[in-house]
C-alpha cells in the first residue's frame, strides 16, 4: 500500500478555524484520475491540491492539479496558496518563490511579508442576460449579472449578499460551474460569497480563482488598480489583490 503524506491548511485564515481548509498531498508521481477524485471525496473538503515535483532543470517547480468532492478544476486559489505553506514550512523548499504547471498555464507564488501572493490569470467578465432559472436559485435581485468561467451576480449592498438564502438544487441545474454574489463592502471595496454546488462545494469558504473574474471588473468600476475584498461566508476571509495587465496578484494570509 502506497502511503501519501497529506496536510490540511487553512488560507486566507485570520485566527484558527476561519478561511478556507484545503487538503496538499505531495507525490512522488502522479495517481490515476479516479484515485486522485476518490481521495479528494474522501477528504471532503472544498479542495485537495495534488503536486509532483517537477524534473531538475524544469521551468516549473511544479505539476499542480486541484480536485473538489466532485470533479477536477481548471483553478484554485485557496489550495494553490496552502500550497507553498507546506512546502516551505515542511518539506525543504527554498527559495521566495514557488512556480507550477496546470490547467490553468504556469502559475506562481511568492512571499509578500506575512501573507503568499497568487500570480494568475485575468478573466475579465462580460455582462450576460440572466439564464433561465437564476431568479429561482439566488434568493434576491441583483442590478447586474455577469459571466466569465463563473456568473457573477452584482448588488448594491453588502446586506443584499450576506442575506443571500440560495436554493443549491436550483443552483445546480443552472449552465455555469459557479455562482459569485458580491457588492460594495463596509470598509472594504468589496464583499463576495461563492457558489459552486454542480462541483460538490455548496459554499466556498474563501475562493481566490474567483478574483481572477472579480478583480479586472471592480478595477475599472472603482478606478484603480489594488483593491482589498473579503468573502462573507461563515468561516470567512480576506484578500488583497491588483490586478496587473493581464494577470491578478490575489494575496492572503
Amino acid at each position: 500500500m502506497t502511503t501519501i503524506a497529506l496536510w490540511q491548511v487553512d488560507a486566507c485564515a485570520y485566527r484558527p478555524f476561519t478561511g478556507n481548509p484545503a487538503a496538499v498531498c505531495p507525490l512522488e508521481a502522479c495517481l490515476p484520475d479516479p484515485t486522485l477524485q476518490a481521495i479528494a471525496a474522501e477528504n471532503n473538503l472544498a479542495e485537495t491540491a495534488f503536486l509532483v515535483a517537477a524534473p531538475a532543470g524544469a521551468d516549473n517547480d511544479l505539476h499542480l492539479r486541484w480536485f473538489t468532492p466532485g470533479c477536477e478544476v481548471d483553478l484554485c486559489g485557496h489550495a494553490t496558496l496552502a500550497t507553498p505553506h507546506v512546502l516551505w514550512r515542511h518539506c525543504g523548499f527554498a527559495g521566495a518563490t514557488i512556480r507550477s504547471r496546470s490547467l490553468s498555464g504556469q502559475l506562481a507564488v511568492a512571499r509578500d511579508g506575512d501573507r503568499y501572493a497568487l500570480d494568475f490569470p485575468s478573466r475579465p467578465p462580460a455582462p450576460v442576460v440572466p439564464p433561465a432559472g437564476l431568479a429561482d436559485a439566488r434568493g434576491a435581485s441583483p442590478r447586474a449579472v455577469l459571466a466569465a468561467r463563473d456568473l457573477v451576480c452584482v448588488f448594491d449592498l453588502q446586506a443584499d449578499v450576506a442575506a443571500l438564502e440560495t436554493d443549491m438544487t436550483a443552483l445546480a441545474r443552472l449552465d455555469t460551474f459557479a455562482v459569485t454574489a458580491t457588492a460594495p463592502g463596509a470598509g472594504l471595496d468589496y464583499v463576495l460569497r461563492f457558489f459552486a454546488p454542480r462541483a460538490g462545494v455548496p459554499e466556498d469558504p474563501v475562493t481566490g480563482s474567483a478574483q481572477s473574474i472579480l478583480v479586472p471588473y471592480l478595477a475599472g468600476r472603482l478606478g484603480r488598480d489594488a483593491m482589498v475584498g473579503r468573502q462573507i461566508s461563515a468561516r470567512g476571509g480576506t484578500l488583497w489583490c491588483r490586478l496587473r495587465g493581464y494577470r491578478v496578484d490575489i494575496a492572503g494570509t
